[in-house]
């Protein structure tokens, strides 16, 4: 379990604290900024006013905070300030070489650095994919600090592993791939060909997406640092992380039923896992890329929610 032994003490938190990211012209308008925590420098995306209630935004593999460009404008929109990283690994000051580095805890610990860099004391947090295990963990290891958890995809660490246990379980197969990307240069094959295999994987993405992807993860050492996600949590198609317990914080899980990737037991099973108010929403014909190939559904879910439970 993520133990508060592991978050960022009070007057740690102080050192973090960067120069304030600048304020959006416009609501829905986006701009960029670099939040310093500790010795790690964060490329982040931002829309919304400056003192809008703030909702983080976590990416998946293999994207950047760009896949959220949709909901961050929603967002903004709405009067919240929408705050994107790119996370450990993918923004290039904030990649630490080892595979240890990339342990999940490390990862929740980010987020909430970020947040206290940006003066966000209690916060909304979205995640997808890689985004939402963060999100999951660090609404269960912070509640102190987390309004509500909107994970986008993946299920709850704790019932994923459940289904990856369970030979019966169609998540065994559908996770076959972390057998690859778990192996020492596995990004090699990826960047091979100009890159063949992991354009492959962007098939159903617009291209100027696609280029966004490639100009921050299309080397060696970027990719390779964003397959430490799965070096570092993964082990013989298992998760490697201790079990994180319930999450107490109102959350809203949305996943789709089109995503090949990721079985509905371990979806439905997530709720066994919800100790306060929960939603389950499934989005029918959409495949793994939610943020952006129903960008207009989520984005009004993410509004709708983080709303009900605003503190403002």
């Amino acid at each position: 379990m993520l133990t508060r032994s592991l978050l960022p003490t009070a007057c740690a938190c102080a050192a973090l604290l960067a120069s304030p990211a600048p304020p959006a012209t416009a609501a829905g308008e986006i701009t960029t900024a670099q939040v310093a925590v500790g010795d790690l420098t964060f490329d982040v995306r931002l829309a919304g006013p400056d003192d809008g209630e703030v909702v983080i935004l976590l990416h998946g593999f293999p994207q950047t905070s760009y896949e959220w460009r949709h909901q961050l404008q929603a967002l903004g929109e709405a009067g919240f300030r929408a705050v994107a990283p790119d996370q450990r690994g993918y923004s290039p000051g904030a990649r630490p070489p080892d595979v240890a580095d990339y342990a999940l805890p490390l990862l929740v610990r980010d987020v909430l650095g970020l947040a206290d860099a940006i003066g966000a004391g209690r916060f909304h947090v979205a995640g997808h994919d890689w985004g939402a295990v963060v999100a999951w963990a660090l609404a269960v290891a912070a509640p102190e600090r987390v309004i509500t958890a909107n994970p986008v995809s993946v299920p709850h660490p704790d019932a994923f592993a459940r289904v990856l246990r369970d030979p019966t379980s169609c998540q065994v197969a559908a996770s076959s791939y972390f057998d690859v990307f778990v192996q020492p240069d596995s990004e090699d094959a990826f960047i091979a060909n100009d890159h063949a295999l992991l354009r492959a994987l962007f098939a159903e993405l617009e291209a100027g997406a696609v280029d966004e992807y490639l100009r921050v993860l299309g080397s060696k050492v970027a990719l390779g640092a964003a397959l430490n996600w799965y070096r570092a949590n993964i082990r013989n198609r298992n998760i490697e992380q201790p079990a994180i317990g319930p999450v107490e914080v109102p959350t809203l899980f949305t996943w789709s039923d089109g995503d090949t990737a990721l079985c509905v037991d371990g979806a439905v099973l997530s709720a066994e896992y919800a100790a306060g108010p929960y939603r389950f929403e499934v989005l029918e014909g959409v495949s793994h890329w939610v943020p952006e190939l129903a960008s207009d559904t989520l984005s009004a879910l993410l509004v709708e929610h983080v709303s009900r439970y605003s503190e403002r």
